[in-house]
């Protein structure tokens, strides 16, 4: 392998919340972390952590440089919440059963002063993933597998002082890794629902699951069509069905002089938790997105078409 795969388990020491959408007053989050959450995050803290005593932290072209070797040099797949330390992932965000157990909401509202009460229409509440399960209490972990190349930034000491997802000025998505395990080649990933298949870079996951297993779950986005031109490659997937969104994020350019002013353009991908046949294999693109593999590129596995 060019490559080294680890599986790591962060403990959630303080609510999480991965912006989905709005609804009424809801701001709802994701139940699982995504790969575009995780490289912001590991981005910001690399960065800050190679300029403290140096510099300020100020500058855009630092973080867009550390961005850059991150994509380079770095591939996660998205990271998803368990009860189990050992990294076991027994229900997902889509099973029946994952919103009650795992999910809560925080209600807020901003002051008027003058007369002694709520301000009008600043209601809401943000949806979050709890730091212990609603039902039992038991502490949540988050599992999800870093792949990394020689010469990558040190992203392991960083885990120490990461914050994922919003509300980070609350507070919230503080995490604290309890396992960093250096894997086998072609180990199985999520206790056996992927395979690593590829020596080359970026890393290409299979769909393998168990016994008889004739699907297992998308467990990350995955690019359901391109927009493209004569000079394009297309990089959409084959062997899924599932539902279909636009993956947007907020995305900060140098030259703009802003952070976080910029929004990317929309991705159309099939949403994690889709279906996809048993030996379809996908290659992590920028920001943990699946994509077309080499091997259906050269046709092995079904046409283009979404």
């Amino acid at each position: 392998m060019t490559w080294t795969t680890y599986q790591v388990v962060l403990r959630l020491q303080a609510p999480m919340h991965i912006g989905r959408a709005k609804i009424g007053n809801v701001q709802r989050t994701r139940g699982y972390v995504t790969g575009r959450v995780l490289w912001g995050a590991l981005t910001e803290r690399l960065t800050r952590d190679e300029l403290q005593g140096r510099e300020p932290a100020t500058d855009s072209r630092k973080y867009q440089a550390m961005g850059e070797r991150v994509h380079d040099q770095l591939a996660f797949t998205y990271f998803y919440p368990t009860t189990d330390k050992n990294g076991t992932v027994a229900l997902w965000p889509w099973n029946d059963g994952f919103r009650p157990r795992f999910l809560s909401t925080y209600a807020g509202t901003a002051l008027a002063y003058p007369h002694q009460g709520a301000d009008e229409g600043t209601l809401h509440e943000v949806e979050f993933i709890s730091p212990r399960t609603l039902d039992t209490g038991d502490p949540v972990y988050l599992v999800g597998y870093v792949f990394e190349r020689e010469g990558a930034p040190d992203w392991q000491p960083a885990l120490h002082r990461l914050q994922l997802g919003g509300e980070r000025g609350y507070g919230w998505g503080r995490v604290e890794p309890v396992r960093i395990s250096e894997l086998e080649d072609e180990l199985p990933l999520f206790d056996g629902v992927y395979t690593t298949q590829s020596d080359g870079w970026p890393p290409v996951l299979k769909a393998q699951g168990r016994d008889d297993d004739k699907s297992v779950p998308l467990l990350a986005h995955a690019l359901a069509a391109d927009f493209e031109d004569e000079d394009t490659v297309r990089r959409a997937v084959t062997g899924v069905q599932g539902e279909i969104e636009p993956l947007v994020g907020r995305e900060t350019r140098p030259k703009d002089g802003s952070f976080g002013m910029q929004v990317s353009e929309a991705r159309i991908c099939y949403a994690p938790g889709s279906e996809v046949s048993t030996g379809v294999s996908f290659k992590i693109g920028p920001y943990g997105v699946w994509e077309r593999s080499p091997e259906q590129a050269e046709g092995a596995v079904g046409d283009a078409t979404p």
